[in-house]
């Protein structure tokens, strides 16, 4: 009798709906912990003067007190739930469908790159929104008191931002979000699956090749899109009635071109523990769906 031959076993897939929501949660965490330096961050891309990241959060806690480093974390959550969940998911489920069409093949870094452009794009629109509010209730402390705008929480903000100002204006600096985000996940993305490709064999798998591997592709990030993102803050935070060009143009005129990376440590110290935080989240969330389902 003939022996059959055993069938191979079927490659595994997490489900495209658990994919958007690991994203998501992955994002939300990493938020947590890095939510003050996001804030320093923007207080510093809004300042006109060249005091250090240090001296900044330094005033900030002394004004302001401890736990105000961590205002507008609601609305930092609300942009992970939209916007990592979107682009990750997105990305994830691309990343896939050129697999399955390739015969199991990875795409190159020249294909990475145009699917996390395309992710980011997607993610940022659908997130511009939280992101808004985001930058206003960050950048609230440092205006005088009369100037503030106080929102309680982001449902407050998105509420107030319609009621007074108008729907749209919920998308407002849309254009520079998105290409921020283009930027930054084909940084991201790309390098990151790039770098983790390079690392496999010289550094240990896991959270150190995780780590290595989203270090790289945060500094690479953080280079990339600062320009793009200081724009986008000046813009969503300027007062009713501002155009975007003149926003751009007054940045540029009274700052100079090197302003552009204004906020670059807290920038890079945001972005590469975030992007570490959550591809090291998500990893393990992978990890987990295999092992128990």
């Amino acid at each position: 009798m003939a022996q059959s031959s055993a069938a191979p076993p079927k490659e595994r897939y997490i489900p495209n709906g658990l994919k958007f929501a690991f994203g998501g949660l992955a994002g939300m965490a990493a938020t947590c912990v890095v939510q003050p330096l996001d804030l320093i961050k923007t207080r510093m891309q809004l300042s006109g003067s060249g005091k250090s990241s240090f001296a900044v959060a330094g005033e900030i806690v002394a004004k302001e007190g401890f736990f105000s480093l961590y205002a507008g974390l609601s609305a930092g959550l609300l942009r992970q739930a939209t916007y990592t969940t979107t682009r990750l998911g997105v990305y994830s489920w691309l990343f896939d469908a050129y697999r399955e069409r390739n015969a199991g093949a990875n795409p190159g870094f020249g294909t990475k790159t145009m699917l996390g452009v395309a992710a980011g794009s997607i993610g940022a629109f659908v997130g511009t929104p939280a992101e808004v509010a985001l930058i206003r209730m960050t950048a609230d402390g440092r205006l005088p008191q009369e100037q503030r705008r106080n929102y309680k929480n982001v449902a407050d903000a998105l509420i107030r931002i319609v009621r007074e100002e108008g729907v749209l204006k919920l998308w407002r600096g849309a254009t520079p979000t998105v290409g921020r985000a283009m930027v930054v996940n084909a940084a991201q993305l790309s390098t990151y699956s790039q770098a983790r490709e390079a690392l496999a064999g010289r550094v240990p798998d896991g959270v150190a090749l995780h780590f290595c591997a989203s270090m790289v592709s945060g500094l690479v990030t953080t280079i990339a899109s600062m320009p793009v993102d200081i724009i986008k803050t000046r813009i969503q935070n300027a007062a009713k009635g501002q155009s975007q060009l003149s926003v751009v143009t007054s940045l540029l005129r009274n700052e100079g071109v090197l302003s552009l990376w204004k906020g670059f440590l807290p920038y890079y110290a945001r972005l590469g523990p975030h992007t570490v935080l959550t591809f090291i989240f998500l990893e393990q969330m992978n990890t987990a769906y295999f092992k128990y389902t």
